[in-house]
């Protein structure tokens, strides 16, 4: 059990460490040789330059002491852009992310002056520990005495508890509130001044449904030209490439090896390069290195033709799916949102994702697998949440050094050192736990990927979500039930079972400290350590000296980032739901959370600002996730505090927390209702004006031209004959109805000319002499 010298301890440890990142960060982004580093956004956007400077050490070292006097300038930096000029630097949902911190900072920090002004004295002027250390041998800290632990059963003063409930969900309510009729807005604002993109115009249908007589391509044009017959335009089939995109990324692997060789021999004319063949170098034949990849690289490039060529013309290779654009946004906005089809389960239709978020290689899933490979994840993430048990209750048995004594007796000499102890209790325990964490959002991005969804945007919130879900159940839960399991075992074996539960409910309190260590390493230390970007700094100097020759080169080695979305969220998501759970509980907490999200915001703002390059733009889709979960967690807060009330013989002001849960869960539905179509929804209204306004002033724009290679597979895309896709006339578009011949007797009357089937088919003498020339 911490104390309040163990938390100083880390405390001291963690802003200690803190500051050190920031020193270390003021230092290294003032080099030049760093510019690209910690300003790669600027570079992407071709408004910044490498630095100029006369001399050779300063081109590598800023010799100007007066910049390292104002090191620490780059906060007020990042606080200084307005948020309108931020969503057109970086996007709408950097932008909006950004906005959860604030939300945070919003809501605990006025709960926090009230809680410290009214709950904190309530708690402090008692003795109950005191007693119950003496009496039921429960363990307690000094911080302990700050909590409601500290109030004693059957007490009046757990009126002060509920009321501050009532106080706490109106607030966050209505801050929830005031955030999600802001963002919707942001939101429609963005959408209706946009720029063009293909997305407007397309959507993705899936489990096209098998045909004898037409190609999946024939048959999605015929759908679409009989059932959107004045706002189809054009379609892209989707190919399963993924053995081809394997192909490529293998390419470029072998040519950044080549490339590398190149500049050793360059720099050494006198020793040819050579290496072993076997995994990785250690073993096998000693060949020539420039002369083996040159050769593999011919020969990976000829299957790369041999593959395409296959991709390109065998029907295996077509997936019963494809990318349809419509002339307007009003058509695609009819198409994605409504039914196409007498049967729901075929002929399904949804916005398409925007070209650089699509991910490609889950394009090539059957539909109708999905649902087995979501039942396969959903089985696999519960064992991987159950299992993961045994290491929290290994981290929370750090947390209490008499149970290591007693389990390991030789360590007692060790321990018992003051700081040691100090280390030991206050920041060790957070720092394990937070390792045992770092691999998880792969394990989940993995998860997410095996189960088909199609977007990086869908990908990352599935991801986030599930993320979530296991904090809720592993680090809060696990860390509540496992360290108490630890911490009151002797009272637990030795005492009635009717005892048990008020055992827990004093024990729940007391877990704050353990919260209170791990915020400080994970949210204090953490978001500074964030700001350094160590792994980019050390591949984008080690691509720069191995690989880099040209310009080009330079670009590709930096690797600015994105938000991280998955883990990011999660992580605030969890701070969310510790302060609602402690505010009533251990008010001493709060003031932790609160450093945290002010700290985050100015970190993520900067690297918003100079680094992260967001990978797609969905306009804040997220943020109903965002608000579900917050809600989600003042929820779980009530519901615990009233079981928690119920272990303190509150049995006259526990029933009136009852009525929190259910309005809260009013509030969440009347938010859904009001607002969530803004976020999975676009409206007519809005398509029609923005498809009048730009038929007005670009009369002339060829959308064909600009949608039929949008959604081409990247891997395609060096190797697309533009003379495929040349322009034509906008007049084309309104022809009257004419035929389009088909293969299928059922479809003689679509209404524009087929690209597809031409003029050969089989059909079209019948069409013609169905409907004469007038």
């Amino acid at each position: 059990m911490a104390t309040l010298g163990d938390i100083g301890v880390s405390a001291a440890i963690n802003i200690f460490s803190a500051f050190i990142f920031f020193v270390v960060f003021a230092i290294l982004r003032l080099q030049p040789f760093n510019d690209r580093v910690y300003f790669p956004k600027w570079y992407l956007k071709g408004l910044r330059t490498d630095p100029t400077s006369s001399g050779a050490v300063s081109k590598f070292v800023n010799l100007d002491y007066r910049s390292y006097l104002r090191f620490l300038n780059w906060m007020p930096d990042a606080l200084r852009m307005p948020e309108p000029e931020l969503i057109d630097h970086a996007g709408l949902d950097s932008a909006v992310y950004l906005r959860i911190y604030l939300t945070g900072v919003k809501i605990f920090v006025p709960i926090a002056f009230l809680v410290w002004a009214i709950l904190v004295p309530v708690n402090f002027t008692n003795s109950t520990l005191e007693l119950a250390s003496k009496i039921a041998n429960v363990t307690s800290s000094d911080i302990d005495k700050f909590s409601i632990s500290n109030v004693p059963l059957r007490s009046q003063r757990f009126w002060g508890h509920v009321l501050l409930a009532y106080a706490i969900t109106f607030w966050a309510c209505y801050v929830l509130l005031k955030e999600y009729e802001k963002v919707a807005l942001m939101r429609l604002q963005f959408l209706a001044s946009e720029k063009r993109s293909p997305n407007q115009f397309t959507v993705l249908v899936r489990n096209v449904p098998p045909d004898p007589d037409e190609s999946v391509s024939e048959l999605v044009e015929h759908f679409f030209l009989v059932n959107h017959p004045n706002h189809y335009l054009t379609h892209q089939v989707v190919y399963n490439a993924n053995k081809l995109a394997t192909l490529v990324k293998k390419k470029k692997k072998l040519q950044n090896w080549l490339v590398y060789y190149n500049n050793k021999y360059s720099r050494d004319p006198s020793k040819r390069p050579f290496m072993k063949t076997g995994f990785l170098g250690l073993w096998g034949n000693r060949v020539d290195a420039i002369d083996h990849h040159g050769s593999e690289i011919e020969k990976l490039s000829k299957e790369i033709a041999a593959e395409r060529e296959k991709v390109a013309n065998d029907p295996k290779s077509i997936m019963p799916a494809a990318f349809v654009s419509f002339k307007t946004r009003w058509g695609a906005a009819v198409c994605a949102q409504t039914q196409q089809s007498r049967d729901p389960t075929i002929w399904l239709t949804d916005w398409a994702p925007e070209p650089r978020d699509v991910y490609w290689e889950n394009l090539a899933i059957p539909y109708v697998s999905l649902t087995v490979r979501k039942l396969i994840i959903g089985v696999a993430f519960f064992f991987l949440t159950f299992f993961f048990m045994i290491p929290i209750a290994f981290v929370q048995s750090l947390a209490s050094l008499e149970g290591m004594e007693k389990a390991a007796p030789f360590l007692k000499p060790v321990v018992e050192k003051k700081f040691i102890k100090s280390v030991i209790q206050g920041f060790l325990p957070g720092i394990v736990l937070k390792l045992f964490l770092i691999f998880l959002p792969t394990i989940l991005m993995i998860m997410s990927k095996f189960e088909g969804f199609i977007s990086l945007s869908s990908l990352e919130r599935r991801s986030a979500s599930r993320y979530y879900l296991f904090n809720f159940v592993n680090v809060f839960l696990g860390s509540i039930i496992a360290g108490s399991a630890f911490e009151q075992l002797d009272s637990f074996i030795h005492q009635s079972p009717s005892e048990i539960p008020k055992t827990i409910g004093v024990a729940i309190p007391m877990k704050a400290t353990f919260f209170i260590t791990y915020i400080m390493v994970d949210g204090w230390a953490g978001i500074a350590g964030e700001i350094l970007m160590l792994k980019p700094l050390i591949i984008y100097h080690l691509k720069n000296f191995f690989l880099v020759k040209t310009e080009k080169d330079r670009e590709e080695a930096m690797d600015p980032g994105s938000l991280g979305f998955n883990t990011g969220e999660p992580r605030i998501q969890f701070y969310f739901l510790l302060g609602f759970v402690y505010a009533t509980v251990t008010p001493a907490i709060l003031p932790f959370i609160i450093i945290f999200f002010g700290l985050a915001y100015v970190v993520f703002r900067h690297q918003i600002i100079n680094v992260y390059n967001q990978e797609y733009e969905s306009a804040a889709a997220f943020w109903p996730d965002v608000h579900g979960r917050i809600l989600t967690a003042l929820v779980i807060s009530q519901v615990l505090l009233m079981g928690l009330l119920s272990t303190k013989k509150a049995a006259l002001s526990t029933p009136f927390l009852i009525a929190l849960p259910v309005l809260t869960i009013w509030f969440h539905m009347f938010c859904k209702g009001r607002f969530e179509s803004a976020f999975v929804k676009y409206p007519l209204q809005e398509a029609m004006m923005k498809d009048t306004l730009e038929r007005a002033r670009e009369p002339g724009i060829n959308m064909k031209g600009y949608l039929q290679s949008s959604y081409i597979h990247p891997v395609f895309k060096a190797s697309v004959d533009d003379d495929e896709y040349e322009e034509e006339n906008s007049e084309n578009w309104e022809k009257e109805s004419v035929i389009v011949p088909t293969k299928r007797q059922s479809r003689r009357n679509t209404p524009v000319p087929s690209r597809v089937s031409g003029a050969s088919s089989p059909s079209l003498p019948e069409a013609i002499q169905e409907h004469p020339k007038p």
